[in-house]
């Protein structure tokens, strides 16, 4: 590998760090990278191990979440810090339920674990639809005609429902008041981001907002249920690229995630600090405006 192939994979890392958790769609940006700066019948930068590649770099932005939200996300104690009372409105006679109690009082947070088991829910509509679709959104939908509508299309939806937002005030203020029901409405949202160019952020931000969620809270649960949704897609892209990389290809993936890491990091922070004192509008009109410079170059290069 060259200089450029090198610059290419920090790019990559830059971008997929910087677009992970703004709504303006990563794996779009990523495949428009590919696309304006190819590496056609590369020995090292395959077809096949780019299309794993622009997934599993994700890996790298999801270790940026979990150690900036550990104290938040992590569900276990020590029985030193058992709290003063039981999660139990009553203690169970029966051994093994009772057991589980005890375990549960003495070394868990058991409002975590309940986090938890919404994201769950969250994550099932995406697993349920996403898997037997995987081969078919690959070969049809992963270009730039496609990322360039969808940018178009959701930047337009996030002017509108940050115009109708302004009417209202959040009744989910925070991720406590999240119900059950709430958490399965997120995930069907996020199933729309099955199409590259829509955001997986910014889908779950947009179906959160609409569901009456403050935007603070919308965007840490998007966060939150990156992790076992971007681990999942990562794991499927190594299982089906194989696990025979060369020692060029794995120091390539492991800079990708490494970038993609200390950017997530800071762009992680910034939109944190940026909603406390604005809405989700400039992302829309970045989206339109880059939609159509891609349908431009597109309608140029063919």
């Amino acid at each position: 590998m060259n200089v450029l192939d090198w610059l290419k994979i920090l790019v990559l890392g830059i971008v997929e760090g910087i677009t992970e958790w703004l709504p303006i769609s990563s794996t779009g940006h990523m495949i428009l990278v590919d696309a304006f700066w190819k590496t056609e019948n590369h020995p090292v930068l395959t077809a096949d191990f780019m299309k794993m590649f622009t997934v599993v770099i994700q890996f790298g932005a999801i270790l940026a979440v979990v150690v900036l939200y550990f104290r938040k996300l992590w569900p276990f104690h020590t029985k030193r810090l058992r709290a003063g009372h039981s999660w139990f409105a009553e203690q169970s006679d029966d051994k093994f339920v009772g057991g589980i109690q005890r375990f549960c009082d003495n070394y868990c947070y058991m409002d975590k674990i309940v986090l938890w088991l919404k994201i769950a829910v969250s994550c099932l509509p995406a697993i349920i639809i996403g898997l037997p679709l995987d081969d078919w959104m690959d070969e049809h939908l992963y270009n730039p005609v496609v990322v360039a509508l969808m940018l178009i299309l959701y930047g337009v939806a996030f002017l509108f429902i940050e115009r109708y937002n302004k009417r209202r005030k959040p009744r989910i203020n925070a991720l406590s008041r999240l119900t059950w029901k709430d958490a399965a409405l997120i995930g069907i949202f996020q199933v729309l981001a099955l199409v590259p160019g829509t955001s997986r952020s910014g889908a779950t931000i947009l179906g959160g907002i609409l569901i009456g969620a403050s935007r603070g809270v919308a965007a840490e649960y998007t966060f939150f249920l990156a992790i076992p949704v971007m681990f999942g897609a990562s794991l499927l892209k190594i299982v089906k690229f194989g696990f025979g990389f060369t020692g060029t290809q794995l120091a390539v993936l492991l800079l990708g995630m490494a970038v993609a890491f200390a950017v997530s990091v800071a762009a992680i922070k910034f939109l944190m600090n940026y909603i406390k004192k604005h809405d989700f509008s400039v992302f829309g009109w970045y989206r339109i405006a880059l939609g159509v410079i891609v349908l431009i170059c597109a309608a140029w290069l063919l």
